[in-house]
């Protein structure tokens, strides 16, 4: 019982802090992944500014800067991007940081087609760490799924894909697809992780990462991408909620194949029998 999804990814690779210019890049991209008719195209962590962070953590920027390159969720860069969603008709969804009041969160964010916004997420586990002076960089609190028109989703923005217990909590939220945009590793390890959480819960994920792209549907990668700015598409199969009308539904797929392949398999007995006793 599934639905299948054209999805994209884009490894998109941002500037630092020169907003303009990346979301020029992004349209780009995002219209040429278009091309080929995706339900959904996902792009990286941090798409918007360019994932400054580690700069004011280590110092070579004020905590300031990153308030002012944050975007609000009603801000002129989020709405030329549900201007261009209404325009490709298509569902995109992209990482960035988002301001609050005098805060700023890792921020993930799903345009439908219509250019709505069907839900939001802040990075819940952060591999610096935080702090309670750290207004530019403050972690999120809730593990939330959401409604979309490809399935109920979740997102994890990179560095929660190591951490099971998220997705586990997204999917029992009712993800029935999870969506990954990231600025990190790209080693043999974060794959492995990634496919991991895939199989634990039974669910395809789209992952865009700076430097490569990775989907996986039913367990197994159905694409993989190595290189920045590369657009990689695949099928994806979504399962349908769980409930009684699916389970009844799947009982009933099941027991209308049953008689065939019972048959068959009766067959195949009375000839290895036959061979046995004319031996």
């Amino acid at each position: 019982m599934y639905e299948r999804v054209e999805v994209a990814a884009i490894s998109f690779r941002p500037k630092k802090w020169d907003k303009a210019a990346n979301a020029d890049r992004m349209e780009e991209l995002f219209v040429r992944a278009a091309q080929d008719s995706p339900r959904l195209i996902l792009t990286t962590e941090g798409a918007l500014e360019g994932y400054v962070v580690m700069e004011i953590v280590e110092g070579r920027a004020s905590p300031d800067t990153m308030l002012e390159a944050a975007e609000p969720i009603d801000g002129p860069y989020i709405r030329r991007f549900q201007r261009l969603a209404r325009s490709l008709k298509t569902c995109l969804a992209f990482g960035f940081a988002e301001r609050i009041g005098d805060e700023a969160f890792n921020c993930a964010l799903f345009l439908d087609s219509q250019g709505e916004i069907c839900g939001k997420y802040h990075k819940v586990q952060l591999a610096e760490g935080t702090h309670p002076t750290w207004r530019f960089n403050r972690v999120g609190s809730r593990l939330r799924a959401f409604d979309t028109p490809i399935g109920r989703a979740g997102f994890v923005i990179c560095n929660d894909r190591w951490n099971p217990h998220i997705v586990r909590a997204l999917v029992l939220d009712g993800a029935r697809i999870i969506l990954i945009p990231s600025y990190g590793s790209k080693s043999k390890s974060q794959n492995q992780a990634v496919l991991a959480r895939a199989r634990e819960n039974g669910v395809p994920i789209v992952e865009a990462n700076v430097g490569m792209n990775l989907i996986i549907s039913k367990g197994e990668i159905c694409a993989y991408q190595w290189g920045n700015d590369q657009i990689t598409c695949g099928v994806v199969d979504v399962p349908v909620a769980p409930g009684e009308v699916a389970a009844r539904r799947a009982e009933q797929e099941y027991l209308e194949a049953q008689t065939l392949e019972m048959d068959r398999r009766y067959q195949n007995t009375l000839e290895r029998v036959g061979q046995l006793t004319s031996g």
